[in-house]
Formats: structure tokens, C-alpha cells, sequence
């Protein structure tokens, strides 16, 4: 596919604005407020979370603090 691509000066067609919808970098860049901990957890619920990760391209550690912090707000 290394078909070059020719330029046109041909009329667009009506074209609208979009507004920005992104975040900003410094507020992408933000990171949550959080504590180091040390905690116990069973063998089978770190395989569990570490395998949803993987099929979701994420971080096993950043599910179950997500998991923590939903069930924090929903008990509070």
C-alpha cells in the first residue's frame, strides 16, 4: 500500500466546526492521589485480574484499585 496519494483543488463540500472535545496533556497527565500498600491477596483472584488485563490491554494493579475505589464511592 505505498500508492501516492494525489492532491485535489477541488471543492470540500459544506464543512462544519467540531469543537475541541479532547483533554488537555496536563490533564491527561494527571495521576490519581493514591497510597503505597501492601496487601495479601489469593492466588486465584491476582490470576483472575491478571488475565482481564491482558484481553483489555491494561494493567492488572490499576483493575483492582478501580474495583476498590467503585465500591468505596458506592458504600460511602
Amino acid at each position: 500500500m505505498n500508492k501516492k496519494i494525489e492532491y485535489t483543488d477541488e471543492p470540500m463540500g459544506k464543512v462544519r466546526r467540531v469543537d475541541d472535545f479532547l483533554p488537555s496533556p496536563e490533564e491527561l497527565a494527571l495521576k490519581d492521589d493514591t497510597i503505597k500498600i501492601t496487601i495479601s491477596l489469593t492466588k486465584r483472584s491476582v490470576e483472575f485480574f491478571k488475565k482481564e488485563a491482558a484481553l483489555h490491554d491494561t494493567q492488572y494493579q490499576k483493575m483492582i484499585r478501580n474495583l476498590l475505589d467503585e465500591y468505596a464511592v458506592y458504600h460511602e
